[in-house]
């Protein structure tokens, strides 16, 4: 929400004392605010981070708050993904007096988002510029955070569009609101989840968040991300006069049915009302929409089913590798057949193959280690080649080489080349390369 600097609970401009801190703060601007309290963009010396500092309601209703952010702070960032609690900030005898509210309170530290990073929402309510190859980027981003956080022994509680960041350029995520975070099994803090978000044993009050409702949570905003539609709100929500909370405990709980169960039609999207999800369901591979339907499926009920986060990692790596452009329309494209688009017959594609994966040749897709070896997770930081189109013709597709050492390899016609790092060689001439991780193959159908 905006920001309010008139009623805020810390006055702009001015620098505050904190127990702990070396140096006093510097309150630079508010960020905004909700019902837990209010953010600032502070300095610290040279340094600008971002300040949440916490509504007396808030502490009142939630006594484990404290414990939980020291607790947050003591165990680090599960990775850079995550807008993570710093360092636990109460007010100084002589700062107190300067905070408007009864109660001094409390709050915590976090590092500032940078700027290009836009709500989820906005996707999600279509409002984004954003390409298909960068939330996907972003999907399998969020699942590999969320694996991180729960190797670490935590659970998330409240995954939803609200709380995540995206970077259209590159599908990059930050995940902030990390104060709800507990440790797996130890929840009893007043967060819950979003409406829409949450489990169903969760919202019908049969268990408390853990990291197996996480997996359900993470589901829905992978669905709203890919389709930016509701994965359960279809031709029955419609006969809803009236979405109250015993409306919403039968649409998302008692009688939930996903929109695209295989073996019951009774809540497919309405053409007229949902259209993007009629749209966007069939853009993605089978694989991909069978975890949904597992989880949404089987995993409604019983969280044993749910697709775990290296599941989606491991699907969704595989839909980028696929990936390529329509010859007609320009749209991008997850697996082989008609344009989902325009719906044109395409050609065949060159493919690139590794010892353990294959990337289609098109400009965008990278290669990564895990191509090469069946013992590395999947990943996408650090590739060591990239497609890319030719400056002056865009039908010449060329690898290009990010490592830091030459390639050697053979073209077609058997002359030998080397490529050296940041150089690059023309797909459709090669034959084999022999990396450091290991060789690449040129296939043609």
């Amino acid at each position: 929400m905006p920001a309010n600097t008139s009623n805020g609970l810390l006055p702009v401009g001015a620098s505050l004392v904190f127990t702990g801190l070396e140096q006093p703060l510097q309150i630079r601007r508010a960020l905004g605010g909700g019902t837990q309290g209010q953010v600032y963009a502070v300095a610290s010396g040279e340094e600008e981070l971002a300040l949440k500092w916490y509504l007396p309601a808030c502490i009142s209703r939630d006594p484990r708050l404290k414990q939980r952010l020291q607790q947050s702070i003591r165990l680090g960032a599960p990775n850079a993904d995550f807008l993570w609690p710093m360092a636990l900030l109460e007010p100084s005898e002589e700062s107190r007096p300067l905070i408007r509210a009864q109660e001094a309170g409390f709050g915590y530290l976090m590092p500032l988002r940078p700027a290009g990073y836009q709500g989820a929402h906005l996707h999600a309510g279509g409002h984004l510029e954003i390409s298909l190859q960068n939330v996907l980027r972003a999907c399998f981003f969020l699942a590999d955070a969320f694996h991180e956080l729960h190797l670490k022994g935590l659970c998330y509680k409240d995954i939803s569009l609200g709380n995540l960041f995206l970077k259209p350029d590159d599908g990059s995520i930050l995940i902030c609101d990390n104060d709800n975070v507990e440790i797996d099994g130890q929840s009893a803090g007043s967060v819950l989840g979003t409406p829409g978000f949450m489990a169903p044993e969760v919202l019908l009050g049969t268990a408390k968040p853990s990291a197996s409702s996480d997996q359900f949570s993470l589901a829905v905003l992978l669905f709203r991300l890919l389709t930016r539609h509701d994965p359960f709100r279809g031709e029955l929500e419609l006969s809803i006069r009236c979405l109250d909370e015993p409306a919403r405990r039968r649409l998302y709980g008692e009688e939930a049915l996903f929109i695209f169960d295989p073996g019951d039609a009774r809540n497919r999207p309405n053409p007229n009302e949902h259209p993007a999800a009629l749209l966007t369901w069939p853009i993605y591979p089978s694989a991909l929409q069978a975890l949904f339907i597992q989880c949404f499926g089987r995993g409604l009920r019983d969280p044993q089913q749910r697709p775990l986060t290296g599941q989606w990692t491991q699907v969704l790596s595989r839909c980028l590798d696929d990936r390529r452009l329509c010859s007609r329309c320009g749209q991008e494209l997850f697996q082989e057949g008609p344009c989902w688009s325009c719906g044109s017959s395409q050609e065949p594609t060159l493919q690139l193959q590794m010892p353990h994966g294959r990337v289609v040749a098109c400009p965008g897709n990278t290669l990564h280690r895990h191509h090469f070896d069946p013992h590395l997770g999947e990943t996408l930081q650090q590739p060591i080649a990239s497609l890319v189109s030719h400056p002056s013709d865009a039908s010449i597709v060329g690898l290009r080489n990010l490592s830091e050492r030459p390639w050697q390899g053979e073209l077609r016609n058997g002359q030998g080349i080397s490529v050296e790092p940041g150089q690059t060689c023309n797909v459709a001439a090669l034959h084999q390369l022999s990396t450091e991780a290991g060789p690449i193959t040129t296939l043609r159908r």
